[in-house]
């Protein structure tokens, strides 16, 4: 879910051009997350292999991630470890709503509309041990490097970026700024030309820079904690009827200790995005691919066509040459 900081940061669209030559740090479980939503069947189903084994996170990290390497970008996949206590209650909320949704599926694909059962479909998806151990396994085939995060996945890729280890960091979820991490890349698996509705609609990468936004806002990353709160994260509710605006006002008015009362373990709050734990324990190597393993990976388990898997490799293995070349980067 994230918090609600959209009105607030500055925006960019940018081009995925743009990020030649950079390395990046992905949210694992958000962008698996999101091939898990997006890359279904026409009624809302994820793609199986003839065993019932979901491999649309498969699919998403091999085709996706190579055509990413095409465009000079470095990728590195950050993992959730265990979620702090406090995320307890919106995790159950997350897993309510995946279970409405099944029912809705269910009841779309009885009545045949393929239309609602894809909307339902992709509001299902749950993400696996044995999934989150084999998407593993194939970027290590890939020659992509991963790291297991002690606890949120996001706190550790924004580490990464503050070190100078990766450029960026990319998610979906505004969160990661909470965490400083200096520059948010969003949109960038689900960037192109996208059905909604009726109608196609063109989604563009956007960057977010954290310093721009703090100067804008006339905040430090302290205070937008602080606003991010007021409003509600995935650690706590939030003020009954503050919105961000409302939130920022409070915060640059240096009211937000009048507001603490009504934020349960506000304090400890603050320190879960001040001082998240963090590992030192990766190696960032991109390395050539594994052939052999990516083949047994995507067709010997899960029945991929080998043809197009031995093709899409051999562009993996020129993707690979071009991102380790670097890009001069309109942003950098």
């Amino acid at each position: 879910m994230g918090v609600n900081l959209r009105d607030l940061v500055i925006r960019r669209e940018i081009e995925i051009s743009d990020l030649q030559g950079q390395k990046l740090a992905f949210d694992a479980y958000n962008i698996i997350f999101q091939f898990l939503a997006t890359i279904r069947q026409r009624d809302g189903t994820p793609l199986k292999d003839s065993q019932g084994n979901v491999t649309s996170h498969l699919s998403g990290l091999f085709y996706r991630i190579t055509n990413l390497l095409l465009e000079g970008i470095q990728p590195v996949f950050v993992f959730d470890g265990k979620p702090p206590q406090e995320k307890a209650s919106v995790i159950e909320k997350r897993e309510q709503i995946r279970e409405k949704a099944r029912e809705k599926h269910k009841e779309a694909l009885a009545k045949g509309d393929h239309a609602e059962a894809r909307k339902y479909g992709q509001q299902t998806s749950r993400l696996t041990q044995d999934m989150i151990r084999e998407s593993k396994e194939l970027l290590s085939a890939m020659g992509i490097p991963w790291v297991q995060a002690i606890s949120e996945g996001e706190a550790q890729a924004a580490y990464l970026c503050r070190q100078g280890l990766v450029w960026g960091m990319v998610s979906q979820d505004y969160d990661s700024l909470l965490f400083g991490t200096p520059r948010l890349v969003r949109n960038l698996t689900i960037s192109g030309r996208r059905k909604k509705q009726q109608t196609y609609i063109e989604i563009k990468p956007e960057l977010i820079d954290l310093t721009e936004t703090l100067n804008k806002l006339g905040l430090d990353v302290t205070s937008l904690i602080k606003v991010a709160v007021l409003v509600g994260t995935d650690y706590n509710q939030g003020v009954k009827g503050v919105g961000p605006k409302t939130a920022l006002k409070i915060v640059k008015e240096k009211r937000f200790d009048e507001y603490k009362d009504q934020i349960k373990n506000a304090d400890k709050i603050l320190a879960l995005f001040q001082k998240p734990p963090i590992t030192t324990d990766y190696n960032l190597e991109w390395n050539p691919p594994n052939t052999k393993k990516i083949v047994n990976i995507m067709c010997d388990r899960h029945e991929f066509s080998k043809d197009r898997i031995e093709t899409q490799i051999k562009k993996l293995t020129t993707a690979k040459q071009k991102a380790t070349q670097s890009g001069l980067g309109r942003f950098i």
